[in-house]
């Protein structure tokens, strides 16, 4: 068994893997290791990766040790050899996160030019290539980042949370930040998407993250939704290790 562990801003995502098949997950508040804990003890996993953007992993490192001293444990960073060709400029300031995703999605669809959505805490975008050349994307802010920035940076609007009544005009000051936040999401990410379909001919999308978006039909027939998206890239990266 293989233990895959992506530590985020805010939740711990979690999976184990025999081979490539997924086993099972679960997603917990990065605050908390119990859950880390409960999968060592529930499947003794042989090898473990551990992908950081925020937590220092030296803690969860320890923990597994404790209770399964013979677990191989590699943490993802920018050294680690991977399946498909990094041209980022500065890998070392990359987010371990975004990698992992581009290479979960390529390892599935490999031959094709991906663009990989990320909406998490921020909304990431990133490209790789037909031939397997990850090239770099774009980070925008996040919808709860938006909704915090809008209550912070002004003195009266309040702070609007994602659920409640939309519609296509606000109609009160808490509709009108909604509309605005989510809207303005929706149309961000199908624009990048059709962005990148002009540039990358057949380009594949791939949505993984927290959110979920009402999208038009047309964008909607073009993305593949992964929600464990950065686990599948983590245990391809792990396997490299092992094998």
């Amino acid at each position: 068994m293989n233990l895959t562990i992506d530590i985020g801003n805010t939740t711990i995502k979690i999976g184990v893997f025999e081979g490539k098949e997924l086993v099972a997950h679960t997603r917990c508040d990065a605050d908390t290791i119990n859950n880390i804990i409960h999968f060592i003890h529930t499947y003794n996993p042989q090898a473990c990766i551990i992908s950081s953007t925020s937590h220092d992993i030296e803690a969860i490192k320890n923990n597994i040790h404790d209770i399964t001293p013979h677990t191989k444990i590699i943490e993802f960073n920018h050294l680690t050899k991977i399946p498909v060709k990094n041209s980022y400029q500065t890998p070392e300031t990359l987010g371990m996160d975004r990698l992992a995703a581009v290479i979960g999605a390529y390892v599935q669809k490999h031959g094709n030019n991906i663009l990989v959505i990320d909406a998490g805490t921020a909304i990431t975008y990133d490209i790789i290539t037909a031939n397997g050349e990850y090239l770099g994307g774009n980070i925008s802010p996040g919808i709860n980042m938006r909704f915090k920035a809008l209550h912070e940076y002004t003195s009266k609007l309040p702070l609007v949370i994602n659920d409640g009544e939309k519609s296509d005009i606000g109609i009160n000051t808490e509709t009108a930040i909604r509309n605005g936040v989510l809207n303005g999401t929706k149309y961000e990410i199908e624009g990048v998407i059709n962005h990148f379909s002009d540039k990358y001919p057949g380009l594949l999308v791939f949505l993984t993250g927290g959110n979920d978006f009402d999208f038009d039909e047309r964008i909607k027939k073009r993305i593949f939704v992964d929600k464990i998206l950065v686990l599948r890239g983590l245990n391809e990266v792990l396997l490299e290790q092992i094998q």
